[in-house]
């Protein structure tokens, strides 16, 4: 029967000496990959929590359909005010440290991706699948993580449920390769005396033995750069992209040097904070905030409305609390309003079960969203009027948003239309 490959590999990338670097090898790998295991660890575990905080089983909220989705739906709770902004910010910010190592582990284990031939028994197809899987779905939620923190969508999918599952194929490739590897980490690690390779010097910097997998170069150059080097090469990689994000996530001083940030302020002054959504994008008119608006409540006992003077004549509430923004972003300011759980005292409803808030927003995910009644009941959860001592701007909101601690940025409705206790 005919081999299904030809005995000689092609030119160029898929011959034994065109790979040359004296570094790679299975300890390298096992480095770059146990420290790439303990950011993604740090990734996924946040990113499936902010999924549950962000898709909860509860209304126009749920963008994948109750019951198509994992299970990963629960109360998310109001308090610490700053949970969510920790959560994100872990995301987002420990996401970033982690693309050089990606980057130097794909380097690490290049030639695999060029053996010859491709595949060599059942077993190692389903293995090299999987490989496939892990580096394509990889990228697939690096690249689309990074853009989504751009507030830049060149794609034409709902990121939101494109990552999610995305995040799926990446988990379960990733833990079916370090159960297929481990052996080898083990080996490595054995062999090498653990980090003992990080102590030599250009001049004892020699290949590592021959291994199965054939990472070691067949014929290797002389090295140009220690293992230590490429290690901390990427290291410094990883610590500019830190300094060049962690600002919008932390904020002070420090939000002057997240050059990554794309959200600026839209204004000086006590509105001078970021905004994903401007009003104009929202395509929210002033005629549709102007004299003539009107908020309206329904409840058990019917149906109010109430104007914004009516509403700025009521007991208001003072909070400082953040908007945290599921890219990573967050600021924390100073804002008055009304109690919601006061509010559905006005129709009946402090014990209803959940708020489904409507924004004026014509059209778009964030037109509606719904707060479960731990949420609004909080003391702290407001329909918002005023912000650090002024009226709200049109991109901030104007005339009320919704602001409760902990919630992700995209529950904080602004250009508040009606709020119906269910």
């Amino acid at each position: 029967m005919r081999a299904p490959w030809p005995a000689q590999p092609p030119p160029g990338p898929f011959r034994a000496g065109f790979w040359r670097s004296p570094l790679r090898g299975p300890w390298l790998t096992t480095v770059l990959g146990t420290v790439l295991l303990g950011g993604v660890t740090v990734v996924a575990i946040t990113g499936f929590v902010s999924h549950a905080a962000y898709e909860p089983g509860l209304g126009h909220n749920a963008i994948i359909p109750a019951g198509r989705d994992l299970p990963l739906t629960f109360t998310w709770p109001a308090s610490p005010r700053w949970l969510y902004a920790l959560n994100q910010g872990l995301h987002v910010n420990v996401g970033l440290i982690t693309i050089p190592f990606l980057l130097a582990k794909l380097w690490s284990v290049i030639p695999r991706l060029f053996a010859w031939p491709p595949v060599r028994s059942p077993a190692q197809g389903i293995e090299r699948l999987g490989i496939a899987l892990l580096v394509g779905s990889a990228l697939f939620q690096f690249a689309t993580g990074v853009v989504n923190m751009q507030n830049w969508y060149p794609f034409h999918f709902n990121f939101v449920v494109a990552h999610y599952y995305g995040a799926v194929v990446f988990v379960a490739a990733l833990a079916l390769h370090v159960v297929i590897k481990l052996p080898v980490m083990r080996r490595a690690w054995r062999e090498q005396q653990g980090l003992a390779p990080l102590r030599q010097s250009l001049a004892d910097t020699v290949p590592e033995p021959p291994d199965p997998d054939g990472l070691v170069a067949a014929a290797p150059a002389a090295p140009t750069i220690t293992r230590r080097g490429l290690l901390g090469l990427a290291g410094a990689g990883s610590a500019a992209l830190l300094v060049s994000n962690v600002g919008e996530s932390v904020g002070g001083p420090l939000r002057a040097t997240a050059l990554l940030a794309p959200r600026r302020a839209t204004q000086p002054g006590p509105n001078g904070f970021p905004v994903n959504k401007t009003a104009r994008a929202a395509r929210v008119t002033p005629a549709m905030t102007g004299p003539g608006w009107r908020l309206t409540l329904q409840g058990r006992d019917g149906t109010r409305t109430l104007s914004r003077d009516e509403l700025l004549a009521l007991d208001l509430h003072h909070a400082s609390l953040p908007i945290a923004c599921v890219e990573g972003w967050s600021t924390t300011q100073h804002w008055e309003g009304v109690p919601l759980r006061a509010l559905a005292d006005m129709v009946g409803s402090r014990e209803a079960g959940a708020l489904t808030v409507q924004s004026l927003q014509p059209r778009g995910v964030l037109r509606r969203a719904t707060l479960d009644g731990g949420q609004f009941r909080h003391p702290d959860a407001l329909l918002a009027l005023r912000v650090n001592g002024a009226d709200l701007s049109p991109d901030h909101g104007h005339p009320a948003r919704i602001i409760v601690p902990a919630l992700p940025g995209v529950h904080n409705t602004k250009w508040v239309a009606a709020l119906e206790f269910a």
